[in-house]
């Protein structure tokens, strides 16, 4: 029987470049980082603590498994999991609209990526515009697949990242878009498009025909919301005909369920949009769990999402307020305080050379066992095209999804590291 030499070149394949949260958790493993190591401090995290938060309802640490739920799920996902999804869209942002969500209108997937990759692959030969900066993992998902034509719209800090309808209408006709993909509460910059400039926003799609893709699962991470109303935010609030209006929503378990490990995503859109991205995923994925997929319904009732969503602002907004306050004083500034997320888009360019490059201050950082993620990944580049040095090398995104414990421990070794570096 013949011996397989391991020094044969694999030349089929090819490198598939890491997200910036890979990339620094390897970086940072090889220094002896292990997940739930207490001596660490993980600002680079794309998840929230998972754990019990005041106000919150109980935490699920059990799941039992139905014998019928020992086969696959359909591809779209359990009906009855649709059902609920939509009646919660319909509850949250679509009371006494004539046009409602039904089962028909929502698509579960197995993690956000998941939900992403379908609809990139069922993408036609066209434009698709992106913004700079935007989620690390956009790259790769627009560089793979061929069909369409990724086109970047540069964001400028000094504007505060804004963005308006009249920005958007010139750049769908300008450059010929025909999709506009976007992370909204963004992922790094904390940028919201919120009330009635999002219907506007929805508006221009439907006059000019340009399919909004949004990235909305940080959209119960909201910080700028009337008192006493539920600070949640989603574009289905502001589409007029759910199953014609080009506008496809993800969401998920993951950041405002705070389920993260469930993998347990959907795509919201038009019937068609649905049945083409199931389509997709019948030779992408295949489907998600549907164990965690029937144990999810309880997750979904009105009740539990608002007793949850309020818990998270609570917390969150506490966290937020006194991370992006310490970190202004260490002399990380933000071109805007975020509007959403759990993240802080610093600025280090008032810091003291090495500090004010965010790959140097991301390996500084690690020899204080602080993980940060470098803010060049957020430079959306599918294919690399642009050669030229990335515009936000002085950045570095923060994550305070983290408990407080962990970041207050973070901060106090961020500290000592910026004065050692100052003259």
């Amino acid at each position: 029987m013949g011996v397989v030499s391991d020094s044969i070149p694999l030349h089929a394949f090819r490198t598939v470049p890491r997200t910036g949260v890979i990339f620094v958790t390897a970086e940072a493993t090889r220094r002896g980082y292990r997940p739930g190591d207490p001596d660490w401090c993980n600002l680079g995290q794309g998840q929230p603590e998972t754990g019990d938060l005041p106000g919150a309802p109980p935490r699920v640490n059990a799941v039992t498994v139905d014998m019928a739920d020992q086969e696959y799920a359909p591809v779209a996902g359990l009906w009855e999991v649709r059902e609920a999804i939509a009646g919660l869209y319909n509850r949250l942002y679509r009371k006494g609209m004539s046009s409602q969500y039904s089962a028909e209108n929502v698509c579960l997937s197995g993690g956000g990526r998941a939900a992403l990759t379908r609809a990139a692959a069922s993408l036609g030969q066209v434009n698709l515009g992106h913004f700079l900066p935007d989620y690390t993992a956009y790259e790769e998902l627009l560089d793979v697949f061929k069909a369409f034509t990724a086109i970047p719209i540069l964001l400028e800090g000094e504007r505060g990242y804004a963005f308006t309808h009249d920005d958007l209408r010139r750049e769908i006709q300008g450059r010929g878009l025909s999709a506009l993909l976007f992370s909204n509460p963004c992922n790094p910059t904390g940028k919201l498009v919120q009330g009635e400039e999002l219907a506007r926003w929805v508006g221009v799609a439907r006059e000019l025909e340009c399919t909004l893709l949004i990235d909305e699962f940080y959209s119960h991470y909201i910080w700028t919301g009337r008192p006493g109303v539920l600070p949640v935010e989603s574009a289905a609030r502001y589409v007029e005909d759910v199953n014609r209006d080009p506008v496809v929503l993800f969401d998920g378990l993951t950041k405002n369920w705070r389920y993260p490990g469930w993998r347990m995503t959907w795509t919201v859109g038009p019937k068609q949009v649905i049945d083409t991205v199931s389509s997709a995923g019948s030779f992408l994925d295949g489907g998600g769990s549907r164990p965690l997929q029937r144990a999810a319904i309880p997750l979904l009732q009105e009740d539990t999402v608002v007793a949850e969503t309020r818990a998270i602002h609570h917390t969150f907004r506490e966290k937020r307020d006194r991370f992006h306050s310490r970190l202004e004083r260490l002399g990380i500034r933000t071109d805007r305080a975020p509007d959403g997320t759990f993240y802080v888009w610093g600025n280090l360019s008032g810091l003291p050379a090495p500090l004010n490059d965010g790959m140097a201050f991301f390996r500084a950082a690690l020899e204080h066992k602080v993980i940060t993620v470098p803010g060049e990944f957020f430079d959306v580049n599918p294919g690399k095209r642009r050669a030229r040095a990335s515009r936000f090398r002085s950045y570095v995104r923060l994550s305070f999804g983290p408990s407080w414990e962990t970041l207050d421990k973070a901060l106090q070794r961020l500290e000592a590291l910026v004065l050692k570096h100052t003259p």
